[in-house]
């Protein structure tokens, strides 16, 4: 008889037995992007759980502590072939394997930041890349005051030696935290240094080969889409003010 809707259900495969690992890249795939976002989100919270010593969780306390409904965080579990056991839940460790497979995380990764300004400094001083499998290697600029000096216990380089340092250092992913005419010519080199994947900061839209892949963040955009929704709730607010209902305060 089979699991009704909602239910968590037992795992068909070994008991902590993962998949290998071309199977893993094969069904990380067919995982749609806002899913692989939110696997994100789920990693961060178990992490944490995992480092408080506790070793499952029912996929309610689970989506609660994400944001989501159970039945989007089932969903998205599922295309990692991770589906729970009835009335345990999640075993959290586990779990943290499996995304972390999916994620890639399993891989060493080393990151660079292209221009340290008051972002690029801040950037290169987050403790928080090291410790989740993304160290900082290499630093870059083109102001001579800061070629040579350490930030964040890096030296920071030459934007000239873009290619031979990430080259040397096999850096995957770049950071592009320049002034916008900058951001092509620096993504340039940075492809050419074998770099993989490109998060940008500059408010432009790069041109990258097939085999790169660039996510854009435009911390404007954000604040207008958050304006947005600020502006929707006091219409909805008014609206509601205007029909008699009670507004909670």
């Amino acid at each position: 008889m089979g699991a009704r809707r909602g239910e968590d259900v037992e795992v068909v495969a070994a008991p902590g037995r993962l998949p290998d690992e071309p199977a893993v890249r094969e069904r990380a795939r067919a995982i749609p992007e806002a899913a692989v976002a939110r696997l994100a989100v789920y990693l961060r919270v178990l992490s944490g759980l995992a480092e408080q010593g506790v070793t499952s969780i029912a996929s309610e306390e689970l989506s609660a502590a994400a944001g989501v409904n159970s039945a989007k965080l089932r969903k998205d579990l599922s295309y990692i072939g991770s589906y729970g056991t009835r009335g345990v839940g999640y075993e959290v460790e586990v779990l943290v394997d499996q995304i972390e497979r999916i994620l890639g995380l399993t891989r060493k990764h080393s990151v660079c930041v292209v221009g340290i300004g008051n972002l690029g400094h801040a950037l290169a001083n987050y403790g928080g890349f090291p410790g989740r499998g993304f160290p900082v290697s290499a630093l870059f600029d083109v102001d001579e005051d800061l070629i040579g000096v350490p930030v964040g216990g890096i030296l920071v380089s030459h934007v000239d030696d873009i290619v031979r340092v990430c080259s040397e250092r096999e850096i995957s992913i770049g950071v592009i935290a320049t002034p916008p005419p900058a951001a092509q010519a620096v993504c340039d080199r940075l492809v050419s240094g074998g770099v993989q994947c490109i998060l940008n900061f500059a408010p432009v839209v790069l041109q990258v080969p097939d085999h790169v892949e660039v996510r854009k963040v435009d911390l404007a955009v954000e604040m207008q889409i958050l304006s947005f929704h600020v502006a929707r709730r006091a219409d909805e607010a008014a609206n509601a003010d205007e029909s008699g209902m009670v507004v909670p305060g």
